[in-house]
């Protein structure tokens, strides 16, 4: 089969949906398909050779509390149409196929099977932005779309108050032999201090604000713990470096963006592995690796983060925007070294479930159970 991989974002800029794209194109391979991604990128992406295809420039936009990196022009139909009749797929799978502006403009074009998987769960642009037009032109797209999955209940909920539909709720994956219990952590951080571990990028959404606070309280009571701070962001990391220095508060460390390769280490570093997201997760993706490398988890009590922990099972879940709540969750934890590690067993086997060998088969059958529901359909026409 031959398979494209569509993906509104800039794909030389960490996050979910580009991590979920490379998994499936790396299973997908395996099983002996050809694989095409396709995305825009501001920068060189030399992992799939040339199974990547370029198409867009992207540019940061805010959004949601976030900034999403997309191609605006509305000059891609000749490249995408010269795309489309040289490759010939037998299924495009489009991740937030609405998101202005190459997935839509490539479902506008496509005369294949179009299957669309959509990963947010609240606020994500192209389904409200400037109505009624956008209204219209869902509408549009809607109809060129064969199959749909959500990588959550949330998600699914999202997405089915604007496209009405039969879903499939194929979660997203872990490499569980790259985020796994018996990686070494890093040694300069191992010397006799209790470590927290935040991971993500420095947006408002992502709760660090929170955590800080409530690390300071962390601190007064536990002198040795030690936060550290893993993720791109720059204008919030400097706001962020100047409030711990006005606090005089110690052992924060600002990492930055981790790359792929070391991500297992720093979860394996952490005593305490937590995420204080304030809302609009999907899916806990990142609670999920900290799990498969052992960690206990401390969590914000959000929809996304729920469907994949159960609280005083791998962790702990705080309501979100509570610093106090949070630093008590993290205080029981870092208190209780026979707590943490039981946790963290429970992680590792709760991880398991969600491997990429069985998620991108998932959606290997999906995509045949589509293909064979549509020819179906041709041949009765026919009839």
């Amino acid at each position: 089969m031959k398979i494209a991989l569509v993906s509104p974002y800039d794909f030389s800029y960490p996050g979910g949906v580009a991590r979920h794209i490379t998994s499936l194109y790396h299973h997908f391979t395996l099983m002996g398909h050809e694989v095409k991604v396709i995305a825009p990128a501001s920068g060189a992406i030399k992992e799939f050779g040339d199974s990547f295809i370029r198409i867009g420039k992207p540019f940061p936009f805010p959004a949601s509390d976030s900034v999403i990196r997309i191609s605006i022009s509305m000059h891609l139909a000749p490249t995408i149409k010269e795309v489309l009749a040289r490759e010939n797929f037998d299924v495009i799978h489009f991740h937030e196929p609405f998101m202005p502006m190459l997935c839509s403009a490539i479902l506008r074009f496509s005369h294949t099977v179009n299957i669309g998987t959509f990963h947010a769960a609240q606020g994500k642009p192209g389904y409200n932005w400037g109505r009624p037009i956008t209204s219209w032109m869902l509408s549009r797209r809607a109809r060129k779309l064969h199959g749909h999955i959500a990588v959550s209940k949330p998600a699914m909920d999202y997405i089915s108050r604007y496209v009405p539909a039969d879903y499939e709720i194929i979660p997203n994956g872990i490499d569980i032999q790259h985020f796994r219990p018996d990686v070494k952590p890093l040694e300069q951080y191992q010397d006799g201090k209790l470590n927290i571990v935040f991971m993500g990028r420095l947006e408002f959404r992502k709760g660090v604000n929170y955590l800080l606070n409530a690390y300071l309280e962390v601190k007064r009571q536990m002198p040795n713990t030690r936060l550290l701070i893993c993720g791109p962001g720059t204008r919030l990391k400097k706001r962020y470096e100047k409030w711990v220095a006005q606090n005089r508060l110690e052992d924060v460390i600002f990492t930055g963006m981790v790359s792929h390769e070391d991500q297992p280490r720093y979860y394996r570093t952490a005593d305490v592995f937590c995420a204080p997201a304030t809302s609009r997760e999907s899916f806990g993706l990142i609670l999920l690796e900290a799990m498969a490398t052992g960690r206990p988890i401390v969590a914000t009590n959000i929809e996304g983060f729920a469907n994949v922990i159960t609280n005083s099972k791998e962790g702990l879940l705080v309501p979100p925007m509570n610093s106090q709540a949070l630093a008590g969750a993290l205080l029981t934890l870092l208190k209780n070294k026979e707590e943490r590690l039981q946790m963290g067993q429970n992680g590792i086997i709760t991880a398991q479930k969600y491997s990429w060998e069985d998620v991108s088969k998932r959606v290997m059958d999906y995509y045949e159970k589509i293909i064979e529901r549509e020819r179906q359909k041709r041949s009765s026409r026919w009839k």
